[in-house]
């Protein structure tokens, strides 16, 4: 046995169903494609969705919900996190440019702070926004909860 007897396995390769190449091939006249309709024609394309003319799901069903264009996104920031970055910074003032400079916000970001956990020192924070728990935690402590 050498390189030119070498040759695939009795039935590994098939022949290519040649389509519309006359009707000597059997697979002449419709090609395969059965008789008429818009599945025989060419340039034919299903649309997304296409249930054979019944109205598809996705108009059967309705439309619902409703996406509010004036919404404001606030990013939450809790008591804690203010907490620990003031013991680690030494810091008695935390303002927006502060949570960005350390990563819990983004520049783009609206800060609203939040009520979970607990301040232990006397802090000046300044945000966007403020829960009614975390302004009265911020003032309990003799701090200031100031608006921008």
């Amino acid at each position: 046995m050498d390189l030119s007897n070498l040759k695939p396995a009795n039935g590994s390769i098939k022949k290519r169903k040649r389509i519309a190449r006359g009707e000597g091939s059997g697979y002449g006249d419709t090609a395969t494609r059965g008789h008429k309709g818009a599945k025989s024609r060419s340039g034919y394309s299903r649309k997304f969705g296409f249930e054979g003319g019944q109205m598809p799901l996705v108009r059967r069903v309705p439309k619902g919900g409703f996406k509010n264009p004036f919404r404001k996104e606030f990013r939450g920031i809790n008591l804690d996190a203010i907490q620990k970055l003031a013991e680690e910074k030494k810091l008695t003032t935390i303002d927006i440019d502060t949570l960005i400079a350390n990563g819990l916000a983004s520049k783009k970001d609206l800060i609203k702070i939040l009520g979970r956990g607990e301040i232990k020192a006397k802090l000046e924070v300044k945000a966007h926004a403020f829960s009614a728990t975390a302004q009265s935690a911020i003032e309990a402590k003799g701090g200031i909860a100031t608006k921008i």
